[in-house]
């Protein structure tokens, strides 16, 4: 279980058409276990950019990450994945959930072709109840509401038991009374699993309900303010 995330002087940039666009400038942080932190900022300010480089999906072009003092992005792509599986779990905004899979299959996808220490069918079972959805094992999603889809995938973001829950906009397609519940069971899971939560949002009310707001603009952290919530 990695106690702690590191970023230190993290820049990306991407390159196109001649240009060159800086998302993330000079950034360092640290994150801690167990942390229910919220990440927000205008459109553009390098948000979701620094969720995915946190999360393993994507490098710095400049600066480094480190686990637990171990720069795992400088690992095979074979050992990236395995570390993400083992450690990280994903839930964005649009779900992307397969649609010719049910709720439990689809919760089932992140435990194909890994050998586990337990029953996968009986976890899956498992992270669907949790979520209250063990009513709708067998419904596609086009079948499920979009919160019902939203838990679907948070299920699934659990399902192998992560040391960290990432979260990119995770109300930012749902109802404010839907988002609310989104929210509660995050926190549940972050307050029972022990799993640090970092979660991306426009939400102003939202975020004020995190332990930790980092605020961004220009790919920049603009304010890191720890112990907000009340």
């Amino acid at each position: 279980m990695i106690q702690k995330i590191i970023c230190q002087h993290v820049e990306k940039s991407f390159k196109g058409d001649g240009t060159k666009t800086i998302a993330l400038k000079n950034v360092d942080l640290a994150f801690e276990k167990g942390e229910f932190t919220a990440i927000i900022g205008p459109s553009g300010s390098g948000k979701s950019t620094l969720l995915s480089l946190l999360g393993t999906l994507d490098k710095p072009s400049k600066g480094f990450i480190t686990y637990d003092g171990e720069e795992i992005l400088k690992k095979s792509k074979s050992k990236i994945a395995d570390f993400r599986f083992q450690e990280i779990g994903f839930i964005f905004q649009q779900f992307h959930l397969l649609p010719t899979l049910t709720a439990i299959e689809n919760v089932l996808t992140p435990l194909f072709s890994r050998k586990v220490p337990y029953n996968k069918l009986e976890r899956a079972k498992e992270v669907l109840e949790q979520v209250g959805l063990q009513d709708k094992m067998n419904s596609l999603p086009s079948q499920l509401s979009g919160g019902q889809q939203q838990r679907v995938a948070i299920a699934r973001a659990i399902v192998h038991k992560p040391s960290w829950l990432l979260a990119d906009e995770p109300t930012g397609n749902l109802d404010t009374e839907t988002g609310e519940r989104i929210y509660d069971l995050l926190k549940d899971l972050n307050e029972q699993e022990g799993c640090g939560v970092l979660f991306v949002t426009h939400d102003p009310q939202l975020a004020a309900k995190a332990n930790r707001i980092i605020s961004m603009k220009d790919g920049v952290v603009i304010s890191d303010k720890v112990g907000v919530a009340p």
